[in-house]
């Protein structure tokens, strides 16, 4: 029976472009993972869209003299592109402030918030909170930045440091700064409607202790946190571009909904909008999030893992009907190193970023895919070094994978007219090659099942490299002067091989794949079909046009160019 799986991929804010540390963070093996379980015939929903909520779209807009809507209408179209462009297929990509979202999506977070209220779980509380005297208005969580009294890392903004992860409250900053207005703001009374995380603790403990096969880093960060007790959080805000409170309240006038509260339901709203989109009722979203058949696996980065691990589950808790997160799959930061630098932090402000949308004018997808899964971060921060990307494109994607493919494609053309030629006498090394056809596809499939992707991967060029010593050792070259059948089976085997290889690098390499099955004359449904992966080609099939898959690259100047240009 097909298994039913729930993916979605962190909402990017829509104040921004797209970068590799994005991609590498939870784009990427999000779309790896689905496009395995699709060619695994299971039943999937993939997820996202853009968070067009928050004070980042409001401060992005003044700075750029627009609107919120336009500066997240602009954005999240610039994400989409990307995402298309790379490959990256979701089966929505929705906005939370979006035109054919935002209205639905609004009527979710309100719903979701009224529910919860309504269990209990949230306190009307008058506060203090940083006002911005110069500005006139209170100054929410990213409006304010200071020094985090936990690292001392002097950049923390008022509702979680960067640098350690750590969640905050912006009256916790020391010498706290309006990002407004850079004055120094002063406490006044607010009302504000918290929610009682902290009831949660027990029952979030026990959640964690069912999911011992998490990513160590997410399960230990977030079992960290909770050693602490999750205290009382304000789910509302006083913003004015946001989802409005829904309370019959004077005091929720003018208030909305946290960011944080509204975006993890944003991938619930985009479900039911896809449902609607497709000509069914908004309904249809309970079968993804509601149902005991369906897992649901969130992607994210390592900034991310307390909302996701923590405080999503604590508010389906209280809400009381979903399914939680069976998988919070979480990567780590992702730094660059340019020719002649040294390694630093990816950073927007200051540039330091290979951006997807310059990348894609320049070079095909699958290169990049290629690389940013063979050294994902996924169990420590690890660093884009555009020369090494270079190299391995150059050594193993061009000269293994691609040069293997088209060296035997070649050859049977001029020597078998493009058809597979007949598998005659096997030898022990004939035998030891299709063996391994029939062994590679559960090894990746054993490692992709474990959020593994970069040792998934390895296992796919560990096969190719053993083609190439295959090829090596029968040099088919020479066979064909002495022994034509010998040849024959050699190449056969060969084109047995490169059959396997498509369907098992098809999750990694969609573009190039794609290509393969042109090549291989074999339809995409049965060519990403994982458990035909090892199906043999019969001899007498007609093979298309062989061509050429990877271009040599020899861009560390064109890099170094975009990133002296920011």
């Amino acid at each position: 029976m097909p298994r039913k799986f729930m993916i979605t991929g962190a909402l990017p804010y829509s104040n921004g472009r797209l970068h590799v540390g994005h991609i590498a963070g939870a784009y990427l093996p999000a779309d790896i993972y689905v496009r395995y379980l699709r060619a695994n015939g299971d039943e999937v929903r993939f997820v996202c869209g853009s968070d067009d909520h928050g004070v980042a779209i409001p401060i992005t807009a003044a700075k750029e003299g627009r609107t919120p809507q336009e500066v997240s209408s602009t954005y999240n179209a610039k994400q989409k592109t990307d995402f298309d462009g790379l490959g990256i297929q979701f089966d929505i990509y929705g906005g939370t402030h979006q035109p054919g979202f935002a209205e639905l999506h609004a009527q979710f977070s309100q719903h979701f918030f009224k529910k919860v209220y309504d269990n209990g779980y949230f306190t009307k509380k008058t506060t203090k909170q940083l006002y911005d005297v110069q500005a006139g208005k209170f100054l929410p969580d990213r409006y304010v930045k200071g020094t985090c009294p936990h690292c001392k890392h002097e950049n923390a903004y008022g509702d979680q440091c960067e640098n350690c992860g750590q969640s905050l409250d912006p009256l916790m900053l020391i010498k706290p700064i309006s990002t407004i207005t850079n004055t120094v703001p002063e406490v006044r009374e607010t009302v504000h409607w918290y929610m009682q995380l902290g009831q949660f603790n027990e029952k979030l403990k026990a959640y964690l202790e069912s999911h011992p096969n998490w990513r160590p880093q997410v399960l230990n960060f977030a079992k960290g946190l909770l050693a602490e007790g999750l205290p009382e959080r304000a789910m509302t805000r006083d913003l004015e571009w946001g989802i409005p409170v829904p309370l019959d309240d004077p005091d929720a006038t003018g208030k909305v909904l946290y960011v944080w509260f509204d975006a993890p339901i944003g991938y619930v709203s985009f479900t039911a909008q896809h449902e609607q989109n497709s000509g069914k009722s908004t309904e249809e979203y309970a079968r993804w999030w509601k149902s005991d058949d369906c897992k649901v696996i969130h992607f994210i980065g390592e900034d991310n893992v307390i909302f996701h691990a923590l405080i999503w589950p604590a508010m389906m808790m209280a809400e009381g009907s979903y399914r939680l997160p069976d998988e919070v799959v979480a990567n780590s930061f992702l730094n660059i190193k340019f020719p002649g630098k040294e390694e630093e932090k990816i950073s927007k402000s200051r540039g330091t970023a290979i951006w997807i949308e310059e990348y894609l004018q320049m070079f095909d997808p699958d290169p990049l895919r290629y690389y940013l899964t063979a050294i994902a971060p996924e169990s420590q921060r690890t660093a884009f070094d555009v020369d090494e990307f270079i190299q391995r494109n150059n050594s193993e994607l061009l000269a293994a994978f691609g040069n293997f493919i088209n060296r035997i494609l070649a050859f049977n053309a001029k020597t078998f007219d493009g058809k597979v030629p007949a598998q005659g006498a096997l030898d022990d090394a004939d035998k030891a090659q299709l063996e391994l056809l029939r062994t590679f596809p559960a090894k990746v499939a054993d490692q992709i099942e474990q959020y593994r992707f970069k040792a998934a991967l390895g296992e796919v060029m560990e096969l190719t490299r053993q083609a190439n010593a295959y090829v090596n050792v029968k040099q088919p070259w020479h066979q064909k002067k002495t022994d034509m059948a010998a040849c024959g089976t050699t190449v056969n085997i060969c084109i047995q091989t490169i059959r396997c290889l498509m369907t098992i690098m098809q999750p990694f390499l969609p573009f190039s794949t794609r290509k393969i099955a042109t090549m291989l004359n074999i339809d995409e449904a049965s060519a990403f079909t994982w458990n035909k992966a090892a199906d043999q080609l019969p001899a007498g099939h007609a093979l298309g046009t062989p061509e050429v898959l990877f271009k040599k690259l020899e861009a560390a100047e064109i890099f170094a160019e975009q990133n002296n240009q920011g």
